[in-house]
């Protein structure tokens, strides 16, 4: 038995070697940014550190927990000069981070008075194979969100940089919120693509569709006295915010009739229950014949 047990257990006593020695490099917080309701984003630098879209880290900070680690999903892009997560503060961990960083005071927070941080990653997922489609969706849920930050920051970067050369050309992007708390960071996002995508003349690049799912008819019918405004009252967009779930079955047929004989990759960052509908429905638009519209189901949970 020793001769099968001593190769599996060496090689995972050298993954726990350079995953010790990567949490031991120097990690410098360059800048922290609150966000409204309770939500912290920190942006890093590391030297040797590179990622890709969609890529998550470990984090551990000793001042909060000696022994904790724990996953975020890393909302920079790799062309920016410092990598960054977004913190919803829903808990002990979460809520001593918040406090170590200052962001209970009022007063501005010295950069030496900041916390340590550590940091092992990044660790890849599948939001990475997006730039292997030349059509994709992304369905992110509440929090789920966070990979497709990263994603569509990096698209931005590479379509202003050398258009012609990048094989993605349509982005159809959908994201499913029970409530109006975590629009506030992402709705900015959104903003400055919106504009900027409309300087260059090219706003049909990406299409987005927020969805409030949590909302009951009374709250809806509130806002939707504002709906002739030019701009969404609840994110600030031209594009009004969806009230109810998506009716994916329609959503992948009006897709499909746009992208005749395309490999649609459709990725999600949610829930399991969300990610069998969209499974099934990527499967039943596809069509057997080779030359025809074929959906790629790319998920990770969390």
């Amino acid at each position: 038995t020793w001769k099968w047990v001593v190769g599996p257990m060496f090689l995972y006593l050298c993954e726990r070697l350079v995953r010790f020695w990567r949490s031991q490099q120097k990690v410098v917080i360059t800048k922290v940014v609150i966000h409204p309701f309770k939500t912290i984003e920190l942006q890093m630098m590391k030297k040797g550190f590179k990622m890709e879209v969609g890529q998550y880290i470990f984090v551990k900070c000793p001042a909060v927990s000696k022994l904790e680690w724990h996953p975020f999903t890393l909302t920079s892009a790799p062309e920016e000069d410092y990598f960054s997560i977004h913190v919803r503060i829903v808990g002990d961990w979460t809520e001593g981070l918040f406090n170590a960083c200052g962001c209970d005071k009022q007063e501005f927070q010295e950069a030496w008075k900041l916390p340590k941080i550590a940091v092992d990653g990044p660790f890849g997922t599948a939001s990475e194979d997006v730039f292997s489609y030349e059509t994709v969706m992304l369905v992110g849920a509440g929090i789920g969100v966070t990979p497709f930050a990263s994603v569509l920051k990096s698209v931005w970067y590479k379509y202003c940089h050398d258009a012609t050369n990048l094989k993605l050309k349509k982005i159809y992007f959908y994201w499913l919120c029970r409530d109006t708390h975590a629009f506030e960071w992402f709705a900015d996002l959104l903003q400055s693509l919106e504009a900027q995508m409309q300087e260059r003349n090219n706003a049909e690049f990406l299409s987005y569709n927020i969805y409030l799912t949590g909302w009951d008819e009374t709250q809806a019918t509130h806002f939707a006295v504002h709906h002739e405004e030019e701009k969404d009252v609840i994110t600030g967009l031209k594009q009004k915010t969806l009230y109810g779930r998506p009716n994916w079955e329609n959503e992948f047929k009006t897709i499909a009739g746009k992208h005749p004989g395309s490999r649609i990759g459709v990725f999600l960052c949610g829930p399991e229950g969300l990610a069998d509908t969209l499974n099934k429905q990527s499967i039943s638009n596809s069509e057997a014949d080779p030359r025809g519209v074929h959906f790629i189901f790319n998920k990770e949970n969390f």
